[in-house]
């Protein structure tokens, strides 16, 4: 499929959406019962499950940091999540490199001063891989923090935005990465509209910069209110079960 087939003349992409749409987002918390917090989220098909474990006792003595916890992610993506069956271990390079991205996008975001000389972790598991893996596993991984009451300065909200055709375009699916589609994953702050984190894939003319990232903070934006609800909903559903 070439660049020019990923948007019609009507401005609609392969998927029906225009370029301004977020895929469906359909998300839920407390999914397991042994971790101190889980969340499964599914961002059009992509479908990433999180799991957080802790504060709890370093696993290793050199890793302990005496003014604060040591926050550990490992991310995995099932052989069968795409088209592509290779099997990717969590020390492989491309899954070292998104837990090392999402380690640097919660580290300023926890308050892990309050606790030192302990341990938190995360675990990701990519289990459908329709693109935008690194934002879902960062908004997974936000859902799963608060259920585990991790303390926060703030949600982190995150969204990728790419260039097709000169034209941006939110929330991209595999098909439209896999064209060399340039892409821009960006995460916020809701509430200060802070950066957190902006990784590009691909080459990104300048002069695209500024437009590409004001929509991909609008993308956050929507994306916050959706996760805000998740975890509303759930907060009343135990504020039920514990006044029945």
């Amino acid at each position: 499929m070439s660049r020019l087939d990923l948007i019609t003349v009507e401005g609609f992409r392969i998927d029906g959406r225009r370029t301004n749409e977020l895929r469906k987002i359909t998300a839920k918390t407390s999914v397991f019962s042994q971790a101190d917090g889980s969340a499964y989220i599914e961002q059009g098909n992509t479908k990433c499950l999180a799991a957080v474990y802790g504060p709890r006792e370093v696993r290793h003595r050199t890793q302990a940091l005496q003014d604060r916890a040591f926050i550990n992610v490992e991310f995995n993506l099932a052989p069968f999540s795409s088209t592509e069956r290779k099997k990717r271990t969590k020390n492989d390079k491309r899954s070292l490199e998104l837990s090392a991205f999402i380690r640097q996008t919660f580290e300023p975001v926890i308050l892990t001063s309050q606790f030192p000389r302990s341990q938190i972790d995360i675990y990701l598991q990519i289990f459908q891989n329709d693109g935008g893996v690194l934002q879902c596993c960062i908004n997974a991984a936000t859902l799963a923090l608060v259920d585990a009451g991790i303390p926060m300065m703030d949600y982190v909200c995150a969204c990728s935005v790419g260039c097709i055709d000169k034209e941006p375009t939110l929330d991209l699916n595999q098909v439209e990465e896999s064209n060399d589609t340039p892409e821009l994953t960006v995460a916020i702050l809701p509430r200060t509209g802070k950066v957190n984190l902006l990784e590009m894939e691909a080459r990104l003319h300048i002069d695209k910069l500024a437009e590409i990232t004001e929509l991909a903070t609008e993308g956050c934006m929507q994306i916050y209110h959706t996760l805000d609800g998740v975890i509303r909903k759930n907060t009343q559903h135990l504020m039920s079960r514990l006044n029945a």
